[in-house]
């Protein structure tokens, strides 16, 4: 239920307060994870992303615009793997890793500001913004933190763990039929279509067939020296070494 009341309830909260304050512009933060969402966090947050595009419906561009930026783990944050490998590494324990060929995109945390204050300066009513970050496999990214710290761990393979993912997807391929091509981002619009399915039967979208999900399998992919380049990048891991 704490997920239910932070990213529905609590989102809903915010919303209406906004609105009824006549705040300019609001950006919600999603994930990744609300696409395809395979547990309870992955779920609420898809449902938050429903509330902000019901509420931008009912709004016009001259009222309190609702928008949202959607992104998977920000490299050395609390909870992602960059500072278990560090820890283990400069522990001299061997690396767990899940499974090797996992991948998942880098995102600094200076991008994912980035990416908020551009959401806030160009959106639309109901918009999501993506950016186009690259992915490395878990792999590599192991590979390339030993070789930053000079470091011969063992690395251990303890195998996929429950709700765990191979890649993660940022955009869905229904999404990616509508989305903008920006240059560094992607602007989902808000899907406005009413309730009337009748008229779908008819006149399908043939280029959906077409279309892939934006994942970090098929995203730009970086290699162990591209990686390492990235992390030496990052204040965590320079005042580790």
């Amino acid at each position: 239920m704490e997920a239910v009341k932070t990213n529905v309830l609590g989102t809903e909260n915010v919303l209406m307060a906004a609105i009824a304050n006549k705040v300019e512009r609001v950006v919600v933060l999603s994930t990744d994870k609300a696409v395809y969402p395979i547990n309870a966090m992955g779920i609420s947050k898809a449902m938050a992303e429903k509330i902000l595009v019901g509420k931008a419906r009912m709004l016009s561009s001259s009222d309190t615009i609702i928008c949202a930026t959607r992104y998977g783990n920000v490299m050395a944050s609390r909870g992602s793997v960059i500072p278990l490998f560090v820890e283990q590494i400069t522990s001299d324990k061997p690396i767990t890793i899940t499974d090797p060929k996992m991948t998942r995109f880098l995102m600094s945390l200076a991008e994912s500001v980035e990416l908020v204050l551009y959401a806030f300066e160009n959106a639309r009513q109901g918009d999501i913004f993506v950016q186009k970050a690259p992915a490395s496999t878990v792999g590599d990214l192991a590979e390339a933190l030993l070789d930053i710290y000079q470091k011969d761990n063992k690395i251990k393979i303890i195998g996929t763990r429950h709700g765990e993912k191979l890649y993660e997807s940022l955009i869905s391929r229904e999404e990616m039929a509508k989305a903008e091509d920006l240059g560094q981002y992607y602007r989902i619009p808000a899907d406005n279509r009413d309730l009337n399915y009748a008229k779908y039967f008819s006149d399908g979208q043939k280029e959906l067939s077409m279309m892939d999900d934006f994942t970090s399998h098929n995203t730009r992919r970086l290699d162990v020296e591209a990686t390492k380049s990235l992390l030496l990048k990052l204040e965590f891991v320079k005042d580790r070494r």
